[in-house]
């Protein structure tokens, strides 16, 4: 028997009876998904003091770390994976909010509160990486969704203390979707339409062989991101810590170290393909 979460009171003797409801109900389906505010599968940040000036002897040369700010660079979304929801967010679909929207916020726990405002002081942009960079011994490569935020101690003291201390592993995106389809792999002449998104898009997922058992998933083409928020529990660990750097001033010197992928991430992605399951 075949249950999925779209129809979630009902089981499907075959996969051909699922693709037959899907099909048959993909534009209510659809029309639902873009009337809800997803909130996403969570990544991975990395925080560093911000250096401002200081009145220090000129010939010192030297700096001073403003111990009231910090500045957080969060992954909050990456493309080319299927998520617990079934999505798989392609490439591109990001550009448009990235282009209009310079408003983000980022929030706690996707509280959209003005107690809940970690900071509003956010640059939203996209960066391309390969999973291999990221930590991952897999083929291919991911468009994310990168948030540098600068966060105020007087703005939210207890998460600026769990920020500075390293308290915070995931953060969450808080969207809507724009433009999405349905994919089926199905090569039932009534399918041509789902399984030509199917094909356009299968090889291009980094958990392939779960969509695959699956037989179907939705391609999300253009999404509007809301807010990004610092979670307690995130289901996608893929993003390791990238790197730490101090925004200097005068200079263009920074200071950046690196940080190596965690041993671990490949288990851990091990136990997000497993639950993706569910």
């Amino acid at each position: 028997m075949i249950t999925c979460k779209e129809f979630p009171n009902e089981v499907f003797a075959t996969q051909e009876e699922l693709f037959k409801k899907l099909r048959e109900n993909k534009s209510l389906l659809i029309a639902q998904k873009k009337m809800q505010n997803k909130l996403s599968d969570a990544f991975d940040f990395t925080s560093v003091l911000i250096k401002e000036k200081v009145s220090i002897n000129k010939s010192e040369g030297s700096e001073g770390v403003n111990p009231n700010q910090i500045k957080v660079v969060s992954i909050i979304n990456t493309t080319n994976i299927m998520d617990s929801h079934r999505d798989v967010h392609i490439k591109g679909l990001w550009n448009k909010t990235v282009k209009e929207n310079k408003n983000m916020l980022l929030l706690d726990q996707h509280r959209a509160t003005f107690e809940g405002i970690i900071s509003d002081n956010v640059k939203a942009s996209l960066k391309v990486y390969t999973w291999k960079e990221l930590g991952l011994n897999v083929e291919g490569e991911t468009e994310a969704l990168v948030f540098e935020s600068v966060i105020d101690k007087e703005r939210h003291p207890y998460m600026f203390e769990q920020y500075s201390k390293n308290r915070v592993k995931n953060h969450s995106v808080g969207m809507r979707y724009v433009k999405i389809d349905l994919a089926i792999n199905s090569d039932a002449k009534w399918d041509v339409e789902e399984k030509e998104i199917w094909d356009k898009y299968i090889d291009q997922i980094i958990n392939k062989e779960e969509a695959e058992n699956r037989g179907y998933f939705w391609a999300v083409t253009e999404a509007k991101a809301m807010e990004g928020s610092a979670v307690v529990f995130g289901s996608n660990p893929i993003t390791p810590t990238l790197s730490t750097s101090a925004k200097q001033e005068p200079s263009n010197h920074s200071d950046s170290n690196k940080a190596e992928p965690s041993n671990d991430t490949q288990n851990e992605l091990q136990k997000f393909l497993s639950n993706i399951k569910i």
